[in-house]
């Protein structure tokens, strides 16, 4: 019968191969694993593995590629924490980019431009109460802070290359990483 060659191999060589095996993987369970697939595919080979000449070698060969085999297909798991923090830099849209070029350029505005501006859009204090607390009526406080707005944009256009789109809204400007060329050299292109 064909398997009584597989078996006197398994006999004369399955101790010899496990110890080789696991010479090389250091994990017994997995050795034996390797060695039963080696021996499952000599019973494959079945006539063809009584006729070898040297059955010792070709089990040896065998588990060699079983091995290089098995280190190609196992993966190393590398644990990762439940919750990792998003590393990616938030998207800002390009007029939240400009808080620089206003801090810069606040100083360069008149006081009262600066003021109204830093009082009611910078800070927490409403036209109604910024027109109480200067003695102004309503309309003029709105008045003033308009005509203060219009001159930041002027000089943010001037000093950060500013660029509204149609709708009158930011869509670009020299940005943050640019940072000299926003805040040290002026530039001819207007906003709008």
């Amino acid at each position: 019968m064909t398997f009584d060659c597989v078996l006197q191999a398994w006999h004369d060589h399955q101790a010899e191969l496990r110890g080789f095996l696991i010479g090389q993987v250091k994990e017994p369970v997995m050795a034996d694993d390797v060695l039963q697939d080696v021996f499952f595919k000599a019973m494959r080979e079945g006539r063809a593995f009584c006729e070898l000449q040297n059955p010792r070698a070709w089990l040896f060969r065998v588990a060699r590629n079983a091995l290089t085999d098995s280190h190609r297909l196992r993966k190393h798991w590398v644990p990762v924490r439940d919750h990792l923090p998003d590393e990616r830099a938030p998207e800002r849209a390009p007029v939240d980019e400009l808080d620089a070029c206003i801090a810069a350029t606040l100083p360069d505005l008149a006081e009262s431009d600066r003021d109204i501006i830093q009082a009611c859009d910078l800070g927490p204090m409403s036209q109604e109460a910024y027109a109480d607390a200067r003695g102004l009526s309503l309309p003029a406080a709105k008045a003033r802070i308009r005509r203060a707005r219009e001159r930041l944009r002027e000089a943010l256009a001037k000093r950060c290359d500013v660029v509204l789109d149609s709708a009158g809204n930011v869509c670009c400007h020299a940005g943050l990483d640019d940072a000299r060329r926003c805040f040290s050299t002026p530039h001819n292109r207007t906003a709008g």
